[in-house]
């Protein structure tokens, strides 16, 4: 363990100018040719014009939500409704419309405080969302026509729900483009990513995923405060966002920034309890729905334990997996604490969330197609290259069309789709993508270097009070000392020892400025 003290002095590097995305990835180069080449040197990046990269990265992300919901066609027409195999031989299952009738909102049953007669809702009782997420779908409901046959009204419903949906898929555009006000292009990996187009109204998720990059970008802009008020919201829609503050725990510790961490805990708390404590109050039995239904449901869809159950042909009692898989996060996420502090540079916050958040994701009992919303923004901040970006999506693309194919394999009673064994390779697929980028993340943490955030001069754009801040404690040998420098071109780091000839490539940030090379 070493303990190296604050220098209240140390500034990051200024970060002003955009970073041209074809000036540093090849794919994006080569892609840049469908558009006229990469941008030129005499281009007029500094004007300013209609076309901003905010704007284009919206427009962007609505056309591409929009192809979205055209896959969905053949299930709004007849899929959704007759044959249910339809649904997902054309891979555009979604549960909005289904649960439009099955969950009571169809009856004007109010969520949690009215009980859904176990006819329509097969047993369920009650809405098993979280308390957020069911204000969202109530909202949803009032702004759907009560005239009409119920397939009309589902329609509609779906319709309202995508529209809103759509508003949030813009939300987590902004944010993405402004937490790192240097590199905005890089949230175009979240509207190009062909996952979240296909998942995106598949259920409610993504209104958790915009309250969270709000919350980050908060974080990105020194409001810890208003970051955890963000994040408490998102935890009141989706359990997921609260691991952020795992992840801020870490750096925070290391940075000696705790009051901020304090301040980012009070907001999520407060939010939370504000929105959760008037149903937990009114109807217990409604609002722990969501909590009880979580413990008790056995191995889903898309996990690991799904193959090991089915290959093992022995049936994982939904205690034993919570043990497991709660032991097994916790493990990992000790691991994921060891590496924040044990790094020769602080890791990015983007970094830290993405493998906290992936760790849940890839230990959990189930993983319904649509949990990849949850990662998208993050991968597109922890690792904004597209090579390593496009490997995990066509990782998650081959799952999307896996499960359906594996579903219509099981409900159609004509053998065609995917059996088993296919399905459990779409799984590993799936596992496989994500554990790629997890690696991958993991390599820029421990060598910094290659980190193409930091290949600019930045420190951690999305750090907030993390950003440029020394580290106070550490762990590893006492002549492991923190590299504050960012990586750029040629110099040493600051401890390295010149006579063992270690060399790496280094920005000075806010150390002294090395001598000026000869010429």
């Amino acid at each position: 363990m070493t303990i190296v003290r604050e220098d209240p002095h140390h500034e990051a590097p200024a970060a002003e100018a955009v970073v041209p995305p074809t000036h540093e990835d090849p794919v994006a180069k080569a892609g840049s040719e469908v558009i006229g080449g990469p941008l030129g040197r005499f281009a007029a990046v500094g004007r300013r014009g209609w076309w901003n990269p905010l704007r284009v990265i919206v427009l962007v992300a609505i056309g591409m939500f929009a192809l979205g919901m055209v896959q969905k066609v053949p299930c709004y027409d007849s899929g959704w409704f007759f044959g249910a195999n339809t649904q997902y031989s054309h891979a555009c299952y979604s549960d909005i419309p289904h649960l439009y009738y099955g969950r009571g909102f169809a009856d004007d049953l109010v969520p949690y405080f009215d009980r859904i007669p176990d006819t329509v809702s097969g047993g369920m009782g009650y809405l098993e969302y979280p308390v957020l997420t069911g204000l969202f779908m109530e909202v949803a409901s009032w702004l759907t026509p009560h005239g009409g046959t119920i397939q009309h009204r589902e329609q509609i419903y779906w319709l309202v729900n995508a529209g809103m949906l759509l508003v949030c898929t813009a939300v987590i555009a902004v944010c993405v483009a402004r937490t790192n006000r240097r590199r905005p292009w890089d949230a175009l990996l979240v509207a190009l990513a062909p996952a979240f187009a296909l998942t995106a109204t598949i259920n409610w998720d993504l209104f958790a995923v915009a309250l969270a990059a709000a919350g980050m970008m908060l974080w990105s802009r020194g409001r810890p405060a208003a970051a955890g008020i963000l994040i408490g919201l998102a935890t009141a829609a989706k359990l997921y966002p609260l691991f952020l503050l795992v992840a801020l725990f870490v750096l925070c510790l290391r940075a000696g920034k705790l009051k901020a961490w304090g301040a980012a805990v009070g907001g999520t708390a407060a939010a939370w309890f504000v929105v959760n404590l008037p149903v937990m109050l009114l109807a217990w039995d409604g609002w722990s729905k969501f909590y009880t239904f979580s413990q008790e449901r056995g191995v889903d869809y898309g996990s690991i334990w799904l193959i090991i159950s089915q290959q093992t042909h022995r049936n994982i009692e939904p205690q034993a997996v919570n043990y497991y898989a709660e032991a097994l996060v916790l493990l990992l996420w000790a691991a994921i604490a060891a590496l924040a502090l044990y790094a020769p540079r602080r890791p990015r916050f983007a970094q830290l969330a993405f493998l906290v958040v992936a760790v849940f994701i890839l230990t959990n009992k189930v993983y319904s197609p649509q949990y990849v919303l949850w990662l998208v923004p993050l991968a597109a901040l922890a690792r904004p290259r597209w090579r390593d970006f496009l490997i995990w999506q066509a990782a998650e693309v081959m799952y999307f069309l896996g499960i359906w194919s594996y579903l219509a394999y099981t409900t159609g009673g004509n053998s065609k789709g995917l059996p088993q064994d296919g399905y459990h390779l779409a799984i590993a697929a799936h596992l496989i993508g994500t554990l790629y980028l997890c690696v991958v993340v993991v390599r820029d943490a421990l060598f910094p270097e290659r980190d193409p955030v930091r290949q600019d001069g930045s420190d951690d754009p999305s750090g907030g009070v993390l950003d440029g801040a020394e580290d106070v404690f550490v762990l590893g040998r006492s002549s492991h000392q923190p590299r504050h420098a960012a990586p750029l071109q040629g110099g040493t780091w600051p401890g390295d020892d010149p006579g063992e000839g270690r060399t790496r490539p280094v920005q000075w940030g806010g150390d002294p400025a090395p001598p000026a090379p000869p010429h």
